[in-house]
This record gives structure tokens, C-alpha cells and sequence, in this order.
């Protein structure tokens, strides 16, 4: 029974506190303003363009992924680690950092590698994202300082004004978000440790922990961490495309939104939405963007690539049922 309340709290609660966010950012905007986001007011020519990027980001996660194992002695072939990719994905929409386990999972059945060994890769491969994450937000903020300067000084607007905006709401929003992501944290640690509590299992997580020191190439292991942010970066970017008051806000302005939502989906919801949601409206409306127009953008544009990764997830999952019957044809023969 306590597994049972444990297994739906994952599922329920990360809903209840999307739920709670994005009730609280459109309680006062009306369909006929999200139905008029969607046609005459955005260009689908742009955000179709903006799609291949999508799909490009978890390809070469899994070109990465299947580099990090190779020392190993593990040999994936591609496509199964690109098809655990798309489904770990998707399946984390449903439970929040449920796909690093299920695509080692995947790996384990159809292509009979070390669970623990896949486990200890994807640690790693979340360390080495994390310490880019970290590079690219001290490199934006410092390129930026100029420019909130400039920008305050030409409109009038001081900061201590446009934080006198957020209401109480808003800053409890954002005080919850910040407490779930050192939660979110403590609770990685923890299962890192839970997985290192008997020996053979440690020493499989330790090789995988360390396998990216022996790839055969590291300059293509760093192309291919450089390509995953740089893919998800310009599926952000050139989103902004699809609507007047984003066209001109430019890469830096979008820059600094990609950073801002890459950590505001460490809270644990589906895909990060509700704090996604709020902190990249934040910054569009600190760039000039009016509130409503902001919680649209974020709206449409999240509501879209969230259906993108679903249908990027059915895709994997039938090319999978596929190869599984053509491993089970083999075998017969």
C-alpha cells in the first residue's frame, strides 16, 4: 500500500502543482485569445522549421550516449538508443525523471547491456549538461549586464520597480519552484546512493560514472554535447519567429529565456510546465513584451513541443515493437 501512495504521489503531485501554476497565469485570459494565438496571430511556417531542431537535440543525445558506453564494452546499435530516447521522453511527461530509468531499461532488453553500467552513464551525462548549463548562464548574464543597463536606463524602469510587479502569488510561485529544485536535487543524491548499496552494483555505476574518460573520440563526445544545446537552444529560438511582439527581441533576449527555462524545469513537472511557463514569461515581460501577450507565447510554445516529444515518443515505441519482432524472427531462425 505505501508503494502504491508513493507511486501516485510521483504522478499527482508534480500534476497538482502544474496544474496550480498555469491556473494561476491564464485564470484571466479567454479561449478566443489562445484560439486567435494559434491561427492569424502565429506563423506555423516557423515553428514547423523549429521542429527538426527538436528531434536533432535528443538524436545526438543518443549519439553521445551510445560514445559513453562503447568503453564499456557495451554496443548498442543507434536506433535502439535513439528509440529509448524519444520514449524517455515522453514517458517523463507522465512521471517527472522516470525516463533516465526506462531507457536503461530499454538498452537492457533489447539490447542486453548492463542496466547499472547505462545507469552511471546517464549520471554522467547529467553532470557534464549541468556544468554547460552553468557556463552558458555565467557567459549570458555577463553578456547581458550591459544591455539591462542600457535598457533601464532608456525606458525608466529600475529593477526594484519591475520586481514591485511580481505579486504576492508570484513570489510564493517562485519560492516553491526554487525549494523543489534543491529537493529535486537531494532526491538524485539520494538515489544515487540507493543504487550503491551493494557492491557489484557500485562497481558497474562507478565504470559507467567514468566511462566518458575513454571515449575513442572526446572531441565528437564535446561536438555532441555542444550539438544537443545548441539544437534545443535554436528549436527555442527561432519559435520567437511565430509571433510580432517576439520577432524582434533577437538571440540574446532568446538566450537568456533558454537559460532561464533550463532552470525552471528542474521542478519536477511534466516537462517543466507551470515554472517553464512563468519564468519565460518573466523575462519576455522584463524585455518589453506585455503580459498577455507573454503567457501566450509561453502557452502555445510549450503546448506545441510537448506534442512534439509525445509523437517523437509513439515513434520509438512502435519502432521498437518492430525490431522486437524482427529480433524474435532472427532468433527463431
Amino acid at each position: 500500500m505505501k508503494k502504491i501512495f508513493s507511486s501516485t504521489g510521483k504522478i499527482v503531485l508534480p500534476l497538482i502543482l502544474a496544474a496550480a501554476i498555469l491556473w494561476w497565469m491564464y485564470r484571466g485570459i479567454k479561449w478566443d485569445d489562445v484560439q486567435q494565438a494559434l491561427g492569424s496571430e502565429m506563423s506555423w511556417t516557423w515553428m514547423l522549421l523549429s521542429f527538426p531542431f527538436g528531434i536533432m537535440a535528443q538524436v545526438f543525445r543518443a549519439l553521445r550516449w551510445k560514445q559513453a558506453l562503447a568503453p564499456l564494452g557495451e554496443k548498442p546499435r543507434l536506433h535502439t538508443c535513439i528509440n529509448a530516447i524519444f520514449i524517455s521522453y515522453a514517458s517523463s511527461l507522465v512521471v517527472p525523471r522516470v525516463g533516465e530509468m526506462l531507457r536503461c531499461g530499454i538498452l537492457r532488453r533489447w539490447e542486453n547491456t548492463n542496466f547499472s553500467k547505462g545507469i552511471g552513464t546517464v549520471v554522467t551525462e547529467r553532470v557534464i549538461d549541468s556544468v554547460l548549463v552553468m557556463l552558458l548562464a555565467l557567459i549570458t548574464v555577463a553578456c547581458q549586464i550591459p544591455l539591462f543597463l542600457h535598457f533601464f536606463s532608456e525606458t525608466g524602469v529600475s529593477l526594484q520597480g519591475f520586481l514591485d510587479t511580481f505579486s504576492t502569488a508570484g513570489w510564493l510561485v517562485t519560492l516553491v519552484c526554487g525549494i523543489l529544485i534543491l529537493c529535486t536535487m537531494a532526491f538524485l543524491v539520494w538515489r544515487l546512493n540507493f543504487f550503491s548499496r551493494t557492491r557489484a552494483v557500485f562497481s558497474d555505476l562507478k565504470d559507467g560514472l567514468f566511462s566518458v574518460r575513454y571515449v575513442q573520440n572526446p572531441v565528437l563526445f564535446l561536438v555532441y554535447s555542444l550539438g544537443i544545446w545548441a539544437s534545443y537552444y535554436l528549436h527555442f529560438y527561432l519559435t520567437f519567429f511565430c509571433f510580432q511582439y517576439t520577432t524582434q527581441l533577437g538571440p540574446m533576449t532568446a538566450l537568456v529565456a533558454f537559460v532561464v527555462g533550463c532552470f525552471a524545469v528542474l521542478v519536477p513537472t511534466p516537462n517543466g510546465a507551470g515554472p517553464w511557463h512563468f519564468a519565460v514569461k518573466t523575462i519576455l515581460v522584463l524585455y518589453g513584451v506585455n503580459q498577455i501577450d507573454g503567457a501566450l507565447f509561453v502557452l502555445v510554445v510549450h503546448t506545441i513541443q510537448t506534442l512534439l516529444v509525445v509523437a517523437l515518443g509513439l515513434y520509438g515505441a512502435a519502432a521498437l515493437s518492430l525490431t522486437k519482432k524482427k529480433l524474435r524472427s532472427e532468433s527463431k531462425n
